[in-house]
C-alpha cells in the first residue's frame, strides 16, 4: 500500500482509541506511509481541543487542502449518486486522485458515491 486517505470515522476512531485503528496507523507510520487527511474531514471531525488522540494521528499525516480539481471531481460524484454529502464525495475524490485506499467508518456511503462515478476503492473499516 502506497498511500492511503483517512475520513473523519478514521478520526473519530483516533480520538475514542479504537485499537484496530491506532494499530494501523501505527503500522503506517513505521512504514513511513503518511495517511493523507482532506482538510474538510479535519473540520468535520474537529471540535475544539483538548482532541489529543486526533492530535497525535495528525502528526503522522499530510493535511491536504481542499483545490478547485478535488471540489469539481467531488461535485461530480454528488451530482452522480444523487447525494449531499461533500466530505465524502472529497474524499472519494481524493482517494481516485492519488489512487489510494480509504480507512473509514462508513463504507457503505463511500462505495455509493465510488460505484456512481464507476470506480472500485479499496476500504479498510474502523
Amino acid at each position: 500500500m502506497r498511500t492511503i486517505v483517512y475520513d473523519t470515522g478514521a478520526l473519530v476512531a483516533a480520538e475514542r482509541r479504537n485499537p484496530d485503528f491506532l494499530a494501523l496507523h501505527d503500522e503506517l507510520t513505521a512504514a513511513r506511509i503518511r495517511p493523507i487527511v482532506p482538510v474538510a474531514v479535519l473540520a468535520l471531525a474537529w471540535r475544539g481541543g483538548p482532541q489529543h488522540q486526533i492530535s497525535r494521528v495528525l502528526k503522522g499525516c499530510d493535511i491536504r487542502p481542499d483545490d478547485e480539481r478535488t471540489g469539481r471531481a467531488a461535485g461530480v460524484a454528488c451530482g452522480a449518486s444523487r447525494t449531499a454529502d461533500v466530505v465524502d464525495a472529497i474524499v472519494v475524490a481524493t482517494a481516485v486522485q492519488y489512487q489510494a485506499a480509504v480507512v473509514t467508518g462508513d463504507p457503505g456511503d463511500l462505495n455509493h458515491l465510488a460505484d456512481s462515478i464507476g470506480v472500485k476503492l479499496r476500504l479498510f473499516t474502523v
